[in-house]
């Protein structure tokens, strides 16, 4: 899976001029081909690469495009393991072109990458079951799904991905990475593993899946709590979260444990819809652009507003989970309980292109309701509760029991 993002898809003035940029090397990586061949150059038809000043992307220095072709032409003639495909050379200068802004969260995909991250959107696709991202310039895990083979075979939220079937992950990309992992269902997949807290490197062999996640999950126990357990924020996730809703009212229950450990976020919209079921018409996040911030209210009827509610969180909490837990303990809706959020304060959009392939680029920093940053930092809990690899291993959740707790014996 990917990393954790508030996605959202929409055009900005950031996407036209990356797309100008794309154009012109569209331009480069097909019509080129041809026209160097007879010394010209598509752009000034003088046989020059040069651009005056660089204008055309807002560079200052002077771009030399004949570094470009030139770098290309080689490659084509001279390459160990001739002969290259085009268009692993032209994703491959995109995926280049990306990577330069140093942006762990700027990803540009492939027609087949970008098709397995809308299955990811979607629920549905084939691989461990792990949502991966980057820290301190390493792949590591930001929480694996329920029921995955990732969770089954033990993998927690903050282990490092040191190799993936020997391979070594040192530099490779969040995308690299993914790639690497998946797979054929019922193949098998060797990663080398750190884990900090124990100072451990051990190796894992997991059996890839067909991974189809229920975004929400939910039951009313005995006691008349409600346990609504969110793991993604999907398309599915709001008329799920709605059904959840209608049970809990006609049961009148009494309290509300939003479970979302291990959430590693997904669509900006829904984390903003699941917020209207507790306020409507308060701001539910901030985008900060530059100087610039823009209000995002909620809009629903808060049915739960008045139930109260305990909002689990961990270190796999992330991005649209921190946007909802942010908003909640803003306006006092909510306890927080577990440990410390993952600190992933940015969004993203995601754009498609007509050949299948896709860019999703941050395009702000957001913020909670009162105005906290949270990026890099994560979000404290109201009560810090641990859950200990020893508490795992027996089966016990001191962080579930402490909220059931709170919720009956007010």
């Amino acid at each position: 899976m990917e990393e954790p993002l508030p996605l959202k898809k929409g055009i900005s003035l950031g996407y036209l001029l990356l797309v100008a940029s794309i154009a012109v090397m569209l331009f480069y990586g097909g019509f080129l081909l041809g026209q160097w061949q007879e010394g010209q150059d598509p752009l000034s038809g003088n046989g020059s690469s040069i651009i005056p000043d660089g204008s055309l992307f807002g560079s200052e220095e002077t771009l030399d495009f004949e570094l470009f072709k030139e770098t290309w032409s080689i490659i084509e003639d001279s390459y160990l393991r001739t002969p290259v495909a085009d268009d692993v050379l032209f994703y491959g200068a995109l995926q280049g072109m990306v990577d330069a802004l140093g942006d762990p969260y700027t990803t540009f995909f492939d027609p087949e990458m970008a098709t397995e991250f809308t299955q990811e959107l979607d629920g549905k696709f084939s691989g461990i079951g792990a949502e991966i991202g980057k820290r301190n310039d390493l792949i590591v895990i930001v929480s694996p799904l329920a029921g995955s083979p990732a969770e089954s075979a033990g993998l927690l939220s903050g282990d490092y991905i040191l190799s993936v079937d020997g391979e070594d992950t040192y530099d490779w990309s969040v995308n690299e990475t993914v790639m690497k992992i998946r797979g054929e269902i019922g193949t098998p997949v060797t990663l080398s593993i750190y884990r900090e807290a124990t100072e451990e490197t051990f190796d894992l062999t997991l059996t890839r899946e067909e991974i189809d996640v229920d975004s929400v999950t939910w039951s009313i126990r005995d006691d008349g709590v409600a346990v609504i357990e969110v793991s993604m924020f999907n398309e599915e996730t709001t008329p799920l979260f709605d059904q959840a809703v209608q049970d809990i009212l006609a049961a009148d229950a009494k309290g509300i444990v939003l479970d979302m450990r291990n959430n590693p976020g997904g669509l900006l919209t829904e984390a903003i819809n699941l917020a209207g079921y507790w306020f409507d018409g308060k701001t539910a996040v901030i985008e900060r652009v530059g100087e610039t911030e823009f209000e995002f209210p909620s809009s629903g009827a808060a049915q739960l507003a008045s139930i109260p509610t305990v909002i689990l969180v961990n270190e796999g909490s992330a991005s649209g989970t921190e946007i909802l837990a942010g908003a909640l303990q803003d306006y006092h809706l909510a306890t927080l309980m577990g440990m410390q959020t993952f600190g992933k304060g940015s969004v993203q959009e995601y754009h498609e292109f007509p050949d299948g392939s896709a860019l999703k680029v941050t395009v702000a920093e957001w913020l909670t309701p009162s105005g906290r940053s949270i990026n890099e930092i994560g979000i404290t809990p109201d009560q810090i509760i641990e859950l200990t690899l020893d508490d795992y291993n027996a089966g016990t959740d001191p962080q579930f029991d402490t909220a059931i707790d709170f919720l009956t014996q007010r």
